[in-house]
């Protein structure tokens, strides 16, 4: 069970220095593998700060090259150098905003994996997608082609996230029912095993993203394919987080 939080561009690094050492106390004793993803400007204060710590810390992107003309981009091997551990690719306001592609994805798959981090894989539709009933097409090609040419073994060594984040209920207040976020991160399952095998898929966590709460957690995280969460507004709040966690 793996409980990661996505600040999204919150939080300067005084701010975030401070808030992790709030959450260090409040979640020594969480029941999941707990991760942070913070700004770049916030990386370095943040890996000091939760040092030694049960905390794990994501970037929320990165680009695939390993260096070059990239004016504003960061690398893998960056990251990696910092002490951060996981990395988020493929976040829709990714794709919606900054042109992500299911083929950009698959590339920092790869560079991420090259360099040690692990990486949060997100997938899900829109609004319209759903409401045309091709939710399971979106998310297999998603999945499918961020998965190209990554090997089995890394699956098995549980080096590999991915989260289901539908598009419709990210940020909106919106969330899937339990059974709807169920059945979709089953549906990655499912192309896991056709990918792979099923010893390798459930090596996997399979998170839930789009409006987690305190208050919907527990229910969420007790169905049989959702693996945890991966978490937005309420990763802001330690006191919420902390029920997240324990969830």
């Amino acid at each position: 069970m793996l409980v990661a939080g996505n600040w999204k561009m919150n939080k300067t690094p005084s701010e975030a220095v401070a808030f992790v050492k709030e959450l260090i106390p409040l979640l020594a004793g969480a029941k999941s593998e707990v991760v942070v993803g913070a700004p770049f400007v916030a990386l370095p204060g943040v890996v000091d700060a939760l040092r030694g710590t049960n905390i794990k810390v994501a970037a929320q992107n990165m680009h695939y090259e390993a260096k070059g003309a990239y004016t504003g981009e960061v690398a893998a091997d960056m990251l990696k150098d910092i002490g951060v551990e996981y990395v988020i690719i493929g976040h829709s306001e990714r794709r919606q905003y900054f042109a992500e592609t299911d083929v950009t994805v698959n590339k920092k798959v790869h560079a991420a994996v090259g360099a040690g981090l692990i990486p949060i894989v997100c997938v899900g539709e829109s609004l319209e997608e759903r409401e045309q009933g091709v939710t399971a097409e979106i998310v297999r090609r998603q999945a499918k082609i961020a998965l190209i040419g990554v090997d089995r073994a890394l699956l098995l060594s549980s080096k590999l996230v991915v989260a289901y984040e539908p598009i419709w209920a990210i940020g909106t207040g919106k969330t899937a029912t339990n059974e709807q976020a169920d059945e979709v991160c089953r549906i990655i399952r499912g192309l896991l095993v056709e990918l792979y095998d099923a010893d390798a898929a459930a090596k996997v966590d399979i998170l839930y993203g789009g409006s987690v709460t305190a208050a919907n957690a527990k229910e969420l995280f007790a169905m049989p394919d959702v693996n945890g969460g991966l978490v937005g507004g309420a990763s802001l709040k330690a006191a919420d987080f902390k029920v997240i966690a324990n969830a």
